[in-house]
């Protein structure tokens, strides 16, 4: 069996940075919207793991976030099963939109179903947080309040939206922007909010936002670009992606079409429950149902 999952981009609808803790990782307060557009997994049973992709600029060597997943799960169960992991890659890298983190999640998920583990949810998570800190809200595949690190993760439910989100085509540091000596990093903690318009109106914000236009001017340049013609907008994590709440229908289609050269772009709607998980049950059940049929899967 081949199980073909996605592996879904997030938006983080705002990001204050509360303090600093003592081992210099950054107290944050965040709401994750997973969105039904992102990467996509082909998991093949196989002797070995091994790891390819459609796009040539993607490294499929141990520094990637799939293989690292792939051996973390084999090292904490003791598993000696592999599989032949084929990646096509739809979300840009360094773009704030979680690519990486997702794929990490992903393959966690699809390989404890491929492998027959039988980890539960908390367990992969908690695997995921070694992998990185956005890697746990893409595992339990919920819309999310995170604080902490990004572990500390409340499930909450969003109101359908549809996003334009662009990519400048440039490539933002996270070290550097959460390096900089003058990045806010002392913003009041908020209490979660009763609707997603306030989150995107009220006294909600990216306080990486400054620092990344400062470093990568490209990114000033797309947040005005937005919103001159939408009217909204924000940086998603610590860039360089940045994103607008449409209102209109066929208003992102439209806006695509009238990019500036070497910027690429989606639209996107958000969703409460991940499409990984969605697609999972699905492709288990028919399975399932092919075995109890006797016919061959």
């Amino acid at each position: 069996m081949t199980l073909i999952l996605p592996a879904p981009a997030k938006l983080n609808l705002f990001l204050h940075i509360t303090g600093r803790r003592a081992d210099g990782y950054h107290e944050l307060q965040t709401v994750f919207a997973l969105l039904d557009h992102g990467d996509t997994l082909h998991l093949t049973p196989a002797d070995s793991l091994s790891l390819s992709c459609d796009q040539p600029q993607v490294p499929c060597d141990e520094s990637n976030l799939i293989l690292r997943a792939a051996r973390l799960l084999q090292a904490h169960t003791g598993s000696r099963a592999g599989a032949r992991i084929h990646l096509e890659k739809r979300l840009p890298m360094g773009g704030g939109v979680g690519g990486g983190s997702s794929d990490a999640a992903t393959a966690l998920t699809g390989l404890n179903a491929l492998w027959q583990l039988g980890l539960s949810v908390d367990e992969l998570a908690e695997l995921g947080l070694r992998l990185g800190a956005d890697v746990p809200v893409f595992v339990r595949g919920q819309s999310a309040w995170a604080e902490g690190v990004g572990e500390r993760i409340i499930p909450i439910s969003l109101p359908d939206a549809e996003f334009l989100v662009i990519s400048p085509g440039i490539h933002a540091s996270t070290a550097r922007i959460f390096g900089d000596r003058e990045l806010t990093r002392d913003t009041p903690v908020s209490k979660l909010p009763a609707s997603l318009e306030a989150v995107l109106t009220r006294d909600f914000h990216n306080d990486c936002e400054a620092v990344a236009k400062r470093h990568f001017p490209e990114i000033g340049k797309t947040l005005d670009w937005l919103r001159q013609h939408v009217g909204n907008a924000r940086m998603t994590g610590t860039g360089a992606c940045c994103f607008a709440r449409l209102t209109e229908p066929q208003q992102g289609q439209q806006l695509l079409q009238q990019l500036p050269q070497h910027w690429t772009g989606f639209v996107a709607r958000s969703c409460n429950t991940s499409p990984l998980q969605q697609t999972l049950e699905e492709t288990l059940a028919k399975f399932r149902e092919t075995q109890n049929s006797g016919k061959p899967a």
